[in-house]
C-alpha cells in the first residue's frame, strides 16, 4: 500500500519516526481497531486513532448524547444533544480524516455478541464503565486471541492496561465488585478521561506498530490530583473464570 503525497505530508511526524516510519504507519493504514464506548474515554482516544491513520476503526455505544457528557467528551457539541454518539462520532472522525473507515453500532456490547463483533478487528480498546460490558469484552477478547486495551477513570484517578490473553482483565478483576464506583455516582475531573483516552490510543499505536513496550500484563494507575503515576505487575491468575485452566 503506497502513500498518497497527501497522505506523506499527514503523517510526515510519524514517517520520521524512527520507531515508526513507513513499516509502522502501512501497519496502522492497515489495522482496525474496536472502541467499545465513545464516551469519556473513547472520544479522546478514537480521535488520535483516526488522526494517526488507522485504516478502520469501530464504535460501539448505545446512548445519545447528553448535556451532561459534554463536560468530557469531546467528540460532541451542545447542539447534537439527543443524537446518537456513534452517528455524531463517525461524521466527526471522518471529517478528521477521511480515509479512515469508520463503521458504527448504535448497540450495549454483551456477552451474548461481543465475540461476534470483536473477531472482525485487529484490536480492542474498552473504554465503558460498567463491569458487566468490561467482562463481556474481556472474555470475548481471550475468546478471540484479541489483544485489549482497557482504562477506566472516576474522580481524580485513571488507570490504563494491556491484556495480551494472559494475564486478561479478569485476572486484575476476578468479580464484579458491590461498591464499584462510576463516573455518575463519584464523579470525574473532565481532563482525566483526555489523559486516559489519549494513553489508550499511544497504547494501540505502540501494540499494532510494534513500537516500544506497550502495558501488557501492567497496570498503569495515575493520579491526576497529586500528579503522579505508579505501575503494578498484574499475574495470570491460575484460577481465573476466563483465561485459567
Amino acid at each position: 500500500m503506497a502513500f498518497t503525497p497527501a497522505e506523506v505530508e499527514r503523517y510526515a511526524r510519524h514517517l520520521v519516526l524512527r520507531e515508526i516510519g513507513g513499516p509502522g504507519q502501512q501497519a496502522l493504514k492497515g489495522a482496525s481497531v474496536m472502541m467499545v464506548g465513545a464516551g469519556g474515554l473513547g472520544a479522546p482516544a478514537a480521535l488520535y486513532l483516526a488522526a494517526a491513520g488507522v485504516g478502520r476503526i469501530g464504535l460501539a455505544d448505545p446512548d445519545v448524547v447528553a448535556l451532561s457528557n459534554l463536560q468530557r467528551q469531546v467528540l460532541y457539541a451542545t447542539s447534537e444533544v439527543g443524537e446518537s454518539k456513534t452517528a455524531v462520532a463517525a461524521a466527526r472522525l471522518s471529517a478528521l480524516n477521511p480515509d479512515t473507515v469508520i463503521e458504527t453500532y448504535p448497540f450495549a456490547v454483551t456477552a451474548d455478541n461481543a465475540a461476534a463483533l470483536i473477531v472482525g478487528y485487529d484490536l480492542v480498546l474498552d473504554g465503558t464503565d460498567d463491569f458487566a460490558t468490561r467482562f463481556a469484552v474481556s472474555d470475548a477478547c481471550v475468546k478471540t486471541g484479541r489483544t485489549l486495551v482497557s482504562g477506566a477513570i472516576a474522580r481524580w484517578t485513571g488507570q490504563i492496561g494491556v491484556y495480551p490473553g494472559k494475564p486478561c482483565y479478569r485476572c486484575l478483576v476476578p468479580e464484579i465488585p458491590p461498591d464499584a464506583d462510576t463516573c455518575s455516582t463519584v464523579g470525574v475531573v473532565g481532563a482525566l478521561g483526555g489523559v486516559i483516552g489519549s494513553m489508550m490510543a499511544l497504547e494501540a499505536v505502540k501494540v499494532l506498530t510494534g513500537a516500544g513496550e506497550p502495558l501488557s500484563g501492567r497496570l498503569l494507575i495515575y493520579d491526576g490530583l497529586a500528579g503522579e503515576t505508579r505501575t503494578v505487575r498484574i499475574g495470570a491468575d491460575p484460577d481465573c473464570p476466563a483465561c485459567g485452566a
